[in-house]
């Protein structure tokens, strides 16, 4: 497709800024007159002429004006994320989280949502990037024991054992100090771990108490692989238009199929600029009349996780990118001062 002139371009922004903020189509008077466009109302009406046949705009029924296609939001969400600045301050304050990852990513998703009126996502962290701070071993009962295990982002996880025979309470007593002196310190995940439950010189006794245990090691890896906050379900409904609402009744549907919302944000992981998806992009029917913004947050040589709004195709793109920019910012800096403590 041949390039658009500036003039093309500024009405196309035109166009879509005052389409999100009515709703309605959008004529070349209110154009001239509204928006301020210093040229004639018929140059407008042909230059929208122009932007209708290369299929960024079209025109609803017999309305006279024009409303934006899939194509055209994507153009101008392009054109927005090459002129990005470097992100603003955005009013987010996670001192109060106390170094916690998880309390991070909560008010990260409130702040987002109450701000953008749309669906906030934030992907936390895989566990294989932390480290076992601290191992509890608790009896709560003669048979049953429960392991606490606390992370170095200040996870705390809890897994509750059965056993046949009661646990004789000095076993459960050397399991502690045993773990917490030769696991503590070691990421999850990775295979000293797993030697340090095979361990040749532990007695037959401590090595099945230790197998018994390790799934609140081993296991908890996979079983929270996809860790997803998301927030604004209500902001998101109060804020839609009648003819909105079915889009946004799917994409709460969406929300319950956890894989598939973290297969949107996980394909951006890799990048530290914020990225649009708008509609077909997304690869699901359900998802056709939505569009994603979402961004990378973690450490200078490793993204940890993606900031993200989902919202109808309407959306304001230049506050969403904003948004998104600015909070995975933030959290960049409170992730990097956490993973430096530990």
């Amino acid at each position: 497709m041949e390039e658009l002139t500036q003039r093309q371009h500024e009405i196309l922004g035109r166009v879509i800024e005052e389409h999100v903020e009515t709703g309605q189509p959008v004529g070349s008077r209110s154009l001239v007159e509204r928006a301020g466009m210093p040229v004639s109302a018929s140059t407008v009406r042909a230059e929208l002429a122009e932007l209708e046949a290369r299929c960024l705009l079209t025109h609803p029924h017999t309305s006279a004006g024009r409303v934006p296609t899939e194509s055209g939001y994507r153009l101008y969400a392009q054109g927005l994320l090459e002129h990005a600045e470097r992100p603003a301050p955005f009013g987010l304050d996670l001192s109060a989280t106390r170094r916690e990852i998880d309390g991070a990513l909560e008010a990260t998703t409130e702040m987002l949502s109450r701000v953008t009126r749309l669906l906030a996502l934030v992907s936390a962290p895989s566990l294989e990037t932390t480290t076992i701070r601290h191992v509890e071993v608790l009896v709560l009962q003669p048979q049953v024991v429960m392991a606490v295990l606390i992370t170095s982002t200040g996870g705390v996880t809890k897994r509750i054992f059965a056993f046949e025979q009661s646990v004789d309470l000095g076993l459960t007593g050397w399991a502690h100090a045993y773990l917490n002196e030769r696991v503590a310190g070691l990421q999850l995940g990775t295979h000293l771990i797993r030697q340090r439950f095979d361990d040749p010189g532990l007695t037959t006794a401590e090595r099945d108490f230790l197998e018994a245990l390790r799934p609140a090691f081993t296991d908890l890896v996979r079983e929270q692989a996809h860790r997803v906050h998301v927030g604004g379900a209500a902001s998101l409904l109060g804020e839609a238009r009648a003819d909105e609402l079915e889009t946004c009744h799917r994409l709460l549907e969406v929300l319950d199929r956890r894989a598939s919302l973290l297969e949107l944000a996980d394909e951006t992981l890799d990048r530290r600029n914020a990225v649009v998806r708008v509609g077909g992009e997304l690869g699901d029917s359900s998802l056709r009349d939505v569009s994603l913004v979402v961004a990378g947050y973690g450490l200078a040589n490793r993204t940890l996780g993606a900031v993200g709004l989902l919202g109808p195709v309407r959306m304001d793109y230049e506050k969403a990118i904003r948004s998104v920019r600015a909070a995975a910012w933030e959290l960049s800096r409170f992730v990097e001062e956490v993973y430096e403590e530990n």
